[in-house]
């Protein structure tokens, strides 16, 4: 599977980088191949992931599969237990 930035997702990482908050393309890949949380309900046909990123945050990428191309539409860090209950392993 290739994966593809848009155009808004790009700019994210700039937002983030002025607000102080370090996130790299790797880490938005790595939430996607192993996530700790998968939701393919609430945004269908979107699949939104989400990975502990610290003890008070999670990261969130919201992506969509076309053919063999995994498209990141966007991402942010969020509050941990805010969008479901999760434990640290």
């Amino acid at each position: 599977m290739r994966f593809v930035f848009t155009k808004h997702a790009l700019k994210r990482f700039k937002d983030f980088r002025n607000y102080g908050v370090k996130i790299a393309r790797q880490q938005v890949i790595k939430t996607i191949q192993k996530p700790d949380h998968v939701d393919k309900k609430s945004d269908s046909p979107k699949i939104i992931v989400s990975k502990i990123r610290d003890e008070t945050h999670i990261l969130r990428v919201v992506f969509k599969i076309e053919s063999d191309i995994i498209v990141i539409i966007t991402f942010y860090p969020a509050k941990r237990g805010r969008y479901y209950e999760n434990k640290k392993n």
